[in-house]
């Protein structure tokens, strides 16, 4: 066990970032890359990612940088994952499980192979890479893991409720491992964001429906990520970045549910009867 002064530091880090071809995982291996000594992509799509790993490789030489395909919705890959890594000379560290799927639209018309993708990557395949990488982290403690979760996992939000119940989870269970990991040397912190301007919401739409987010509500990725690394520096649990989403997280957990309900009912549906 760990002494009670040990923390987690970027200094150094070995940082597995997972859906990182894009979006808010491109942005973590971005700013980790001035702090680690090798950052492990891992997402689909392989050119993104090269494409990225070159950047990073042509501005810090120095950095070891892996590109890893695997597609985390099977159970195979994912197991897989740490004792590929290890054979490749990988001290993993820092566990970012940043990877997620929305669906945006009727619960009743929504595919449900689309709704079991949601599920399988958000919660299953998450909670599966924090079980597998637990031994690789404990011994080369004190490690981080920051998972991300969102806003949504506040709220009970109609046409988006498979992905904020998805969230939710994330959310609790973290806080559950942060409790439970800590005498491992595992710190483990949420990020959990509100809007932010990246590919998700082009993913998540079924169709040209809006996801009703006015702008002024985004924060930008550069700013999410930052908050997230500082967050699991400083050992805070959650952290919902940005002004908005710090006031709305706390309005949500402090109405009463009846309130909050109501509210919700008379929330307009932009999604209501999309295909």
């Amino acid at each position: 066990m760990p002494g009670k002064r040990a923390r987690f530091r970027l200094s150094g880090v070995t940082a597995v970032i997972t859906g990182a071809s894009s979006g808010l995982g491109a942005e973590f291996a971005r700013q980790l890359a001035p702090h680690a000594a090798a950052l492990v992509l891992v997402a689909r799509r392989e050119a993104e990612m090269n494409e990225l790993a070159e950047s990073l490789r042509r501005d810090r030489p120095a950095l070891r940088v892996a590109v890893v395909v695997c597609d985390l919705a099977d159970a195979g890959s994912r197991e897989r994952l740490p004792g590929h890594l290890a054979s490749l000379g990988f001290r993993v560290n820092l566990l970012v499980n940043n990877a997620g799927l929305g669906d945006y639209g009727e619960f009743a018309t929504g595919a449900w192979h689309r709704l079991a993708a949601v599920m399988e990557v958000n919660m299953v395949a998450l909670t599966h890479l924090a079980h597998v990488f637990v031994a690789d982290l404990e011994t080369a403690g004190p490690s981080g893991m920051l998972n991300v979760s969102s806003l949504a996992g506040e709220l009970p939000i109609p046409d988006f409720g498979v992905y904020a119940a998805t969230k939710a989870y994330v959310t609790r269970l973290s806080e559950a491992l942060r409790i439970e990991l800590r005498g491992r040397g595992i710190f483990v912190s949420v990020l959990a964001p509100g809007p932010v301007a990246t590919g998700f919401g082009g993913v998540a739409r079924r169709g040209s429906e809006s996801l009703g987010q006015p702008k002024w509500s985004y924060v930008d990725k550069e700013k999410v990520v930052r908050l997230g690394l500082e967050a699991l520096v400083r050992g805070r649990a959650v952290v919902y970045p940005g002004v908005v989403p710090t006031v709305a997280a706390w309005v949500f957990n402090a109405l009463p549910r009846v309130v909050l309900r109501a509210i919700l009912w008379r929330r307009p549906r932009k999604a209501a009867d999309q295909p």
